[in-house]
Protein backbone atom coordinates (compact mmCIF):
# COMPACT_ATOMS: atom_id res chain seq x y z
CA UNK A 1 0.00 0.00 0.00
CA UNK A 2 2.96 2.33 -0.50
CA UNK A 3 2.48 3.15 -4.20
CA UNK A 4 -0.28 5.17 -5.83
CA UNK A 5 -3.16 6.70 -3.98
CA UNK A 6 -4.36 5.50 -0.59
CA UNK A 7 -8.00 6.16 0.12
CA UNK A 8 -10.11 5.34 3.15
CA UNK A 9 -13.87 4.94 3.13
CA UNK A 10 -15.26 5.62 6.59
CA UNK A 11 -18.74 4.18 7.10
CA UNK A 12 -20.54 4.74 10.40
CA UNK A 13 -22.20 1.58 11.72
CA UNK A 14 -25.98 1.70 12.23
CA UNK A 15 -25.53 5.45 12.56
CA UNK A 16 -28.88 6.75 13.85
CA UNK A 17 -29.28 3.86 16.28
CA UNK A 18 -25.69 4.20 17.46
CA UNK A 19 -26.15 7.92 18.10
CA UNK A 20 -29.24 7.15 20.20
CA UNK A 21 -27.33 4.53 22.19
CA UNK A 22 -24.48 6.98 22.70
CA UNK A 23 -26.85 9.59 24.17
CA UNK A 24 -28.76 7.00 26.23
CA UNK A 25 -26.35 4.35 27.55
CA UNK A 26 -29.27 2.33 28.95
CA UNK A 27 -30.14 1.45 25.33
CA UNK A 28 -26.79 -0.20 24.64
CA UNK A 29 -27.05 -3.92 24.03
CA UNK A 30 -30.78 -3.65 23.31
CA UNK A 31 -32.77 -4.08 20.12
CA UNK A 32 -33.72 -0.56 19.06
CA UNK A 33 -34.98 0.90 15.80
CA UNK A 34 -35.57 4.38 14.42
CA UNK A 35 -38.96 4.58 12.73
CA UNK A 36 -41.73 6.88 11.63
CA UNK A 37 -45.16 6.99 13.25
CA UNK A 38 -46.05 3.36 14.10
CA UNK A 39 -49.77 4.16 13.77
CA UNK A 40 -49.43 5.16 10.13
CA UNK A 41 -48.83 3.01 7.10
CA UNK A 42 -45.74 5.01 6.28
CA UNK A 43 -44.21 3.91 9.58
CA UNK A 44 -41.20 1.91 8.44
CA UNK A 45 -37.86 1.09 9.99
CA UNK A 46 -35.26 3.69 8.99
CA UNK A 47 -32.37 1.90 10.69
CA UNK A 48 -31.86 -0.48 13.59
CA UNK A 49 -29.17 -1.51 16.03
CA UNK A 50 -27.12 -4.64 15.38
CA UNK A 51 -28.96 -6.31 18.26
CA UNK A 52 -32.23 -5.73 16.37
CA UNK A 53 -30.74 -6.89 13.08
CA UNK A 54 -29.72 -10.15 14.72
CA UNK A 55 -33.44 -10.73 15.36
CA UNK A 56 -34.45 -10.17 11.75
CA UNK A 57 -35.18 -6.44 11.77
CA UNK A 58 -34.10 -4.61 8.63
CA UNK A 59 -34.39 -1.17 7.03
CA UNK A 60 -37.71 -0.52 5.19
CA UNK A 61 -39.50 -3.21 7.22
CA UNK A 62 -43.02 -2.21 8.22
CA UNK A 63 -43.24 -1.26 11.90
CA UNK A 64 -46.06 -3.71 12.56
CA UNK A 65 -44.11 -6.59 11.09
CA UNK A 66 -41.02 -5.59 13.05
CA UNK A 67 -42.93 -5.61 16.35
CA UNK A 68 -44.41 -9.04 15.59
CA UNK A 69 -40.96 -10.42 14.83
CA UNK A 70 -39.30 -8.74 17.83
CA UNK A 71 -41.84 -7.80 20.57
CA UNK A 72 -39.10 -6.31 22.77
CA UNK A 73 -38.01 -3.92 20.01
CA UNK A 74 -37.65 -0.34 21.29
CA UNK A 75 -38.98 2.13 18.72
CA UNK A 76 -37.62 5.67 18.69
CA UNK A 77 -38.61 8.65 16.52
CA UNK A 78 -35.80 10.19 14.45
CA UNK A 79 -33.88 13.08 16.04
CA UNK A 80 -32.26 14.74 13.03
CA UNK A 81 -30.51 17.64 14.83
CA UNK A 82 -28.78 15.08 17.04
CA UNK A 83 -27.62 13.08 14.01
CA UNK A 84 -26.37 16.19 12.22
CA UNK A 85 -24.27 17.17 15.24
CA UNK A 86 -22.75 13.69 15.38
CA UNK A 87 -22.01 13.80 11.65
CA UNK A 88 -20.38 17.20 11.96
CA UNK A 89 -18.16 15.92 14.80
CA UNK A 90 -17.18 12.84 12.79
CA UNK A 91 -16.14 14.86 9.74
CA UNK A 92 -14.26 17.29 11.99
CA UNK A 93 -12.11 14.36 13.14
CA UNK A 94 -11.47 13.29 9.53
CA UNK A 95 -10.48 16.81 8.53
CA UNK A 96 -7.95 16.98 11.34
CA UNK A 97 -5.83 14.62 9.20
CA UNK A 98 -6.20 16.22 5.76
CA UNK A 99 -8.42 18.59 3.82
CA UNK A 100 -9.00 15.85 1.23
CA UNK A 101 -12.25 14.65 2.77
CA UNK A 102 -15.32 14.00 0.63
CA UNK A 103 -18.58 13.47 2.51
CA UNK A 104 -20.89 11.13 0.61
CA UNK A 105 -23.82 11.25 3.01
CA UNK A 106 -24.47 12.08 6.64
CA UNK A 107 -22.73 8.90 7.84
CA UNK A 108 -20.01 8.09 5.31
CA UNK A 109 -17.15 9.72 3.47
CA UNK A 110 -13.83 9.27 1.68
CA UNK A 111 -10.48 10.55 2.89
CA UNK A 112 -7.33 10.58 0.76
CA UNK A 113 -4.37 9.89 3.06
CA UNK A 114 -1.74 9.47 0.32
CA UNK A 115 0.39 12.39 1.51
CA UNK A 116 0.31 11.64 5.22
CA UNK A 117 0.85 7.91 4.69
CA UNK A 118 4.45 8.58 3.67
CA UNK A 119 5.18 9.11 7.36
CA UNK A 120 2.83 6.50 8.88
CA UNK A 121 1.43 3.17 7.74
CA UNK A 122 -2.09 3.48 6.29
CA UNK A 123 -3.40 0.75 8.61
CA UNK A 124 -2.11 2.65 11.64
CA UNK A 125 -3.89 5.81 10.44
CA UNK A 126 -7.13 3.91 9.85
CA UNK A 127 -6.96 2.33 13.30
CA UNK A 128 -6.35 5.70 14.93
CA UNK A 129 -9.30 7.31 13.10
CA UNK A 130 -11.58 4.45 14.08
CA UNK A 131 -10.56 4.60 17.75
CA UNK A 132 -10.84 8.40 17.89
CA UNK A 133 -14.39 8.29 16.54
CA UNK A 134 -15.21 5.55 19.04
CA UNK A 135 -13.52 7.12 22.07
CA UNK A 136 -14.43 10.76 21.41
CA UNK A 137 -17.95 10.27 20.01
CA UNK A 138 -18.84 6.82 21.37
CA UNK A 139 -19.74 5.75 17.82
CA UNK A 140 -18.59 2.65 15.89
CA UNK A 141 -17.44 2.74 12.28
CA UNK A 142 -15.94 0.47 9.64
CA UNK A 143 -13.12 1.57 7.36
CA UNK A 144 -12.02 0.35 3.96
CA UNK A 145 -8.42 0.96 2.85
CA UNK A 146 -7.73 0.77 -0.88
CA UNK A 147 -6.04 2.45 -3.87
CA UNK A 148 -9.33 3.88 -5.17
CA UNK A 149 -12.82 4.91 -4.08
CA UNK A 150 -14.68 1.88 -5.42
CA UNK A 151 -12.43 -0.62 -3.67
CA UNK A 152 -12.41 1.43 -0.46
CA UNK A 153 -16.22 1.53 -0.42
CA UNK A 154 -16.36 -2.21 -1.09
CA UNK A 155 -13.82 -2.93 1.64
CA UNK A 156 -15.65 -0.96 4.33
CA UNK A 157 -18.66 -3.26 3.88
CA UNK A 158 -16.65 -6.43 4.44
CA UNK A 159 -16.35 -6.22 8.23
CA UNK A 160 -19.12 -4.67 10.32
CA UNK A 161 -19.28 -3.34 12.93
CA UNK A 162 -15.89 -1.87 13.86
CA UNK A 163 -13.96 -3.52 11.04
CA UNK A 164 -10.94 -2.38 9.05
CA UNK A 165 -10.31 -4.07 5.69
CA UNK A 166 -7.49 -3.55 3.21
CA UNK A 167 -8.50 -4.34 -0.37
CA UNK A 168 -5.75 -4.22 -2.98
CA UNK A 169 -6.32 -4.42 -6.71
CA UNK A 170 -4.58 -7.78 -6.78
CA UNK A 171 -7.22 -9.07 -4.35
CA UNK A 172 -10.07 -8.43 -6.77
CA UNK A 173 -10.01 -11.81 -8.59
CA UNK A 174 -10.15 -13.83 -5.37
CA UNK A 175 -12.38 -11.61 -3.21
CA UNK A 176 -14.77 -9.92 -5.64
CA UNK A 177 -15.07 -11.96 -8.83
CA UNK A 178 -16.82 -14.95 -7.20
CA UNK A 179 -19.59 -12.70 -5.75
CA UNK A 180 -23.04 -12.29 -7.39
CA UNK A 181 -23.10 -9.15 -9.53
CA UNK A 182 -26.00 -7.74 -7.46
CA UNK A 183 -23.58 -7.38 -4.52
CA UNK A 184 -21.40 -4.93 -6.43
CA UNK A 185 -21.73 -1.24 -5.55
CA UNK A 186 -23.49 0.57 -8.37
CA UNK A 187 -25.54 -2.45 -9.48
CA UNK A 188 -29.22 -2.39 -8.52
CA UNK A 189 -31.99 -4.87 -9.26
CA UNK A 190 -32.80 -3.41 -12.67
CA UNK A 191 -29.16 -3.41 -13.82
CA UNK A 192 -28.62 -6.91 -12.41
CA UNK A 193 -31.54 -8.21 -14.50
CA UNK A 194 -30.10 -6.63 -17.64
CA UNK A 195 -26.71 -8.17 -16.88
CA UNK A 196 -28.28 -11.58 -16.29
CA UNK A 197 -29.91 -11.35 -19.73
CA UNK A 198 -26.33 -11.16 -21.05
CA UNK A 199 -25.40 -14.24 -18.95
CA UNK A 200 -23.45 -12.05 -16.53
CA UNK A 201 -24.11 -13.52 -13.08
CA UNK A 202 -20.97 -12.73 -11.08
CA UNK A 203 -18.65 -9.76 -10.73
CA UNK A 204 -16.07 -11.88 -12.52
CA UNK A 205 -18.41 -12.35 -15.47
CA UNK A 206 -18.80 -8.57 -15.67
CA UNK A 207 -15.03 -8.07 -15.49
CA UNK A 208 -14.46 -10.36 -18.48
CA UNK A 209 -17.34 -9.35 -20.76
CA UNK A 210 -16.36 -7.74 -24.06
CA UNK A 211 -16.45 -3.95 -23.76
CA UNK A 212 -18.47 -3.47 -26.95
CA UNK A 213 -21.17 -5.82 -25.63
CA UNK A 214 -21.58 -4.05 -22.28
CA UNK A 215 -21.50 -0.65 -23.97
CA UNK A 216 -24.27 -1.73 -26.34
CA UNK A 217 -26.38 -2.99 -23.44
CA UNK A 218 -25.79 -0.32 -20.78
CA UNK A 219 -23.93 2.52 -22.48
CA UNK A 220 -21.25 4.45 -20.61
CA UNK A 221 -22.50 3.18 -17.25
CA UNK A 222 -21.87 -0.39 -18.40
CA UNK A 223 -18.29 0.43 -19.38
CA UNK A 224 -17.80 2.12 -16.01
CA UNK A 225 -19.15 -0.90 -14.12
CA UNK A 226 -16.93 -3.25 -16.13
CA UNK A 227 -13.87 -1.17 -15.20
CA UNK A 228 -14.81 -1.24 -11.51
CA UNK A 229 -15.34 -5.00 -11.66
CA UNK A 230 -11.67 -5.08 -12.65
CA UNK A 231 -10.77 -2.88 -9.68
CA UNK A 232 -10.32 0.29 -11.73
CA UNK A 233 -11.67 3.67 -10.58
CA UNK A 234 -9.98 6.96 -11.44
CA UNK A 235 -12.25 9.24 -9.39
CA UNK A 236 -10.39 11.57 -7.03
CA UNK A 237 -11.49 12.47 -3.53
CA UNK A 238 -13.16 15.83 -4.12
CA UNK A 239 -14.14 17.86 -1.03
CA UNK A 240 -16.42 20.06 -3.15
CA UNK A 241 -18.34 17.39 -5.04
CA UNK A 242 -21.13 17.13 -2.45
CA UNK A 243 -22.11 20.74 -3.02
CA UNK A 244 -22.95 20.01 -6.65
CA UNK A 245 -26.64 19.18 -6.82
CA UNK A 246 -27.12 16.44 -9.41
CA UNK A 247 -30.83 15.82 -8.97
CA UNK A 248 -33.89 17.14 -7.17
CA UNK A 249 -36.72 14.81 -6.27
CA UNK A 250 -39.53 13.94 -3.91
CA UNK A 251 -41.46 10.79 -3.07
CA UNK A 252 -44.27 9.76 -0.76
CA UNK A 253 -45.64 6.54 0.67
CA UNK A 254 -49.38 6.28 0.19
CA UNK A 255 -51.72 5.58 3.15
CA UNK A 256 -53.08 2.50 1.37
CA UNK A 257 -52.16 0.37 -1.64
CA UNK A 258 -53.78 2.72 -4.16
CA UNK A 259 -55.37 1.92 -7.52
CA UNK A 260 -57.68 4.92 -7.91
CA UNK A 261 -56.37 6.96 -10.84
CA UNK A 262 -57.68 10.29 -9.55
CA UNK A 263 -55.99 9.79 -6.18
CA UNK A 264 -52.74 8.81 -7.89
CA UNK A 265 -52.82 11.81 -10.22
CA UNK A 266 -53.52 14.12 -7.28
CA UNK A 267 -50.53 12.65 -5.45
CA UNK A 268 -48.37 13.23 -8.52
CA UNK A 269 -49.52 16.86 -8.62
CA UNK A 270 -48.44 17.38 -5.00
CA UNK A 271 -45.08 15.66 -5.54
CA UNK A 272 -44.35 17.63 -8.72
CA UNK A 273 -45.20 20.85 -6.88
CA UNK A 274 -42.60 20.06 -4.23
CA UNK A 275 -39.96 19.19 -6.83
CA UNK A 276 -40.66 22.49 -8.63
CA UNK A 277 -40.37 24.40 -5.33
CA UNK A 278 -36.98 22.81 -4.62
CA UNK A 279 -35.71 23.57 -8.10
CA UNK A 280 -36.89 27.16 -7.73
CA UNK A 281 -35.26 27.51 -4.31
CA UNK A 282 -31.91 26.55 -5.86
CA UNK A 283 -32.49 28.37 -9.17
CA UNK A 284 -31.95 25.09 -11.02
CA UNK A 285 -33.41 23.31 -14.02
CA UNK A 286 -32.86 19.81 -15.34
CA UNK A 287 -32.96 17.87 -18.59
CA UNK A 288 -34.14 14.46 -17.37
CA UNK A 289 -37.39 13.54 -15.62
CA UNK A 290 -37.85 10.20 -13.87
CA UNK A 291 -40.78 8.67 -12.04
CA UNK A 292 -40.68 5.84 -9.55
CA UNK A 293 -43.42 3.40 -8.63
CA UNK A 294 -43.20 0.92 -5.77
CA UNK A 295 -46.01 -1.61 -5.85
CA UNK A 296 -47.67 -3.41 -2.95
CA UNK A 297 -45.11 -6.23 -3.22
CA UNK A 298 -42.22 -3.74 -2.82
CA UNK A 299 -41.11 -4.07 -6.43
CA UNK A 300 -39.66 -0.84 -7.82
CA UNK A 301 -40.41 0.35 -11.36
CA UNK A 302 -39.11 3.49 -13.03
CA UNK A 303 -39.28 5.32 -16.32
CA UNK A 304 -37.49 8.45 -17.49
CA UNK A 305 -37.40 10.93 -20.34
CA UNK A 306 -34.68 13.36 -21.42
CA UNK A 307 -35.70 16.69 -22.95
CA UNK A 308 -34.01 18.91 -25.48
CA UNK A 309 -34.88 21.92 -23.34
CA UNK A 310 -34.47 21.83 -19.53
CA UNK A 311 -37.55 21.83 -17.30
CA UNK A 312 -38.38 23.37 -13.94
CA UNK A 313 -42.00 24.54 -14.21
CA UNK A 314 -44.50 22.66 -12.01
CA UNK A 315 -47.10 22.25 -14.76
CA UNK A 316 -44.57 20.91 -17.25
CA UNK A 317 -43.11 18.49 -14.71
CA UNK A 318 -46.59 17.26 -13.80
CA UNK A 319 -47.76 16.83 -17.41
CA UNK A 320 -44.66 14.88 -18.39
CA UNK A 321 -44.69 12.80 -15.19
CA UNK A 322 -48.28 11.75 -15.81
CA UNK A 323 -47.42 10.71 -19.37
CA UNK A 324 -44.59 8.52 -18.07
CA UNK A 325 -46.87 7.13 -15.37
CA UNK A 326 -49.53 6.00 -17.83
CA UNK A 327 -46.84 4.38 -19.98
CA UNK A 328 -45.41 2.50 -17.00
CA UNK A 329 -48.32 1.57 -14.74
CA UNK A 330 -50.05 -1.75 -15.33
CA UNK A 331 -52.87 -1.24 -12.84
CA UNK A 332 -51.29 -3.04 -9.88
CA UNK A 333 -51.77 -1.46 -6.42
CA UNK A 334 -49.20 1.25 -5.68
CA UNK A 335 -47.47 1.84 -2.35
CA UNK A 336 -45.07 4.68 -3.22
CA UNK A 337 -44.72 7.33 -5.92
CA UNK A 338 -41.69 9.48 -6.67
CA UNK A 339 -40.58 12.14 -9.15
CA UNK A 340 -37.00 13.28 -9.84
CA UNK A 341 -35.51 15.91 -12.13
CA UNK A 342 -31.85 15.07 -12.79
CA UNK A 343 -28.89 16.38 -14.78
CA UNK A 344 -29.64 19.72 -13.15
CA UNK A 345 -27.69 22.94 -13.61
CA UNK A 346 -27.89 26.66 -12.92
CA UNK A 347 -30.96 28.12 -14.57
CA UNK A 348 -28.87 31.11 -15.70
CA UNK A 349 -26.90 28.74 -17.94
CA UNK A 350 -30.03 27.45 -19.61
CA UNK A 351 -30.27 28.45 -23.26
CA UNK A 352 -33.39 27.04 -24.91
CA UNK A 353 -32.69 25.60 -28.34
CA UNK A 354 -35.04 26.83 -31.06
CA UNK A 355 -36.52 24.10 -33.19
CA UNK A 356 -39.40 23.64 -35.61
CA UNK A 357 -41.38 22.43 -32.59
CA UNK A 358 -41.05 25.53 -30.40
CA UNK A 359 -40.37 28.25 -32.96
CA UNK A 360 -44.08 29.10 -33.09
CA UNK A 361 -44.12 29.64 -29.34
CA UNK A 362 -41.26 32.13 -29.67
CA UNK A 363 -42.99 33.87 -32.56
CA UNK A 364 -45.98 34.48 -30.28
CA UNK A 365 -43.68 36.05 -27.69
CA UNK A 366 -42.02 38.37 -30.22
CA UNK A 367 -44.44 41.30 -29.54
CA UNK A 368 -43.57 41.06 -25.84
CA UNK A 369 -39.85 41.28 -26.56
CA UNK A 370 -40.48 44.23 -28.88
CA UNK A 371 -42.33 46.02 -26.07
CA UNK A 372 -39.43 45.34 -23.69
CA UNK A 373 -36.98 46.79 -26.24
CA UNK A 374 -39.07 49.97 -26.53
CA UNK A 375 -39.20 50.41 -22.75
CA UNK A 376 -35.46 49.83 -22.42
CA UNK A 377 -34.72 52.36 -25.15
CA UNK A 378 -36.74 54.90 -23.18
CA UNK A 379 -35.73 54.09 -19.61
CA UNK A 380 -32.41 52.33 -20.02
CA UNK A 381 -31.09 48.78 -20.25
CA UNK A 382 -32.46 46.46 -17.57
CA UNK A 383 -35.46 48.67 -16.77
CA UNK A 384 -37.69 45.64 -17.18
CA UNK A 385 -36.71 42.01 -16.77
CA UNK A 386 -38.36 38.67 -17.29
CA UNK A 387 -37.59 37.65 -13.73
CA UNK A 388 -35.79 38.97 -10.68
CA UNK A 389 -33.53 37.00 -8.39
CA UNK A 390 -33.81 37.90 -4.74
CA UNK A 391 -31.12 37.07 -2.24
CA UNK A 392 -27.85 35.27 -2.61
CA UNK A 393 -27.91 32.09 -4.66
CA UNK A 394 -26.90 28.85 -3.04
CA UNK A 395 -26.79 25.29 -4.26
CA UNK A 396 -27.40 23.94 -0.77
CA UNK A 397 -30.83 22.45 -0.31
CA UNK A 398 -32.95 23.84 2.48
CA UNK A 399 -35.70 21.38 1.81
CA UNK A 400 -34.46 17.91 2.70
CA UNK A 401 -32.62 16.53 5.69
CA UNK A 402 -30.33 14.39 3.56
CA UNK A 403 -28.64 17.58 2.31
CA UNK A 404 -29.01 19.79 5.37
CA UNK A 405 -25.92 18.34 7.00
CA UNK A 406 -23.85 19.86 4.18
CA UNK A 407 -24.56 23.26 5.66
CA UNK A 408 -22.94 22.08 8.88
CA UNK A 409 -19.86 21.00 6.94
CA UNK A 410 -19.66 24.46 5.36
CA UNK A 411 -19.60 25.83 8.88
CA UNK A 412 -16.56 23.67 9.56
CA UNK A 413 -14.84 25.16 6.52
CA UNK A 414 -15.53 28.67 7.70
CA UNK A 415 -13.95 28.27 11.14
CA UNK A 416 -10.81 26.45 10.10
Amino acid sequence: MTKGRIILHVDMNSFYASVEQSHRPELKGKAIAIAGNPKERRGIIVTSSYEARAKGIYTTMNVGEAMRKCPELILLPPDFPKYRNASKAMFTILRSYTSLVEPVSIDEGYIDITEISSERHPLEIAQEIQMRIYNELDLPCSIGVAPNKFLAKTASDMKKPMGITILRKRDVPSKLWPLPVIEMHGVGESTAKKLESLKIYTIGDLAHVEEYMIRQALGKNGVRLRARANGEDGRKVDPNSIYETKSVGNSTTLPIDETDIQALEKTFEIICGKVAERLDAKKLCGSTLSIQIRDADWHNHSKSKTFQNPIYNKNVIYEEAIKLFHQLWDGTPIRLLGVTVSNVFDRKQSVEQLSIFNFEQYAKQEPIYELIDNIERKFGKGAIQKGMEVGKQTYASKTSFSKDFLEDLKDIDSIE
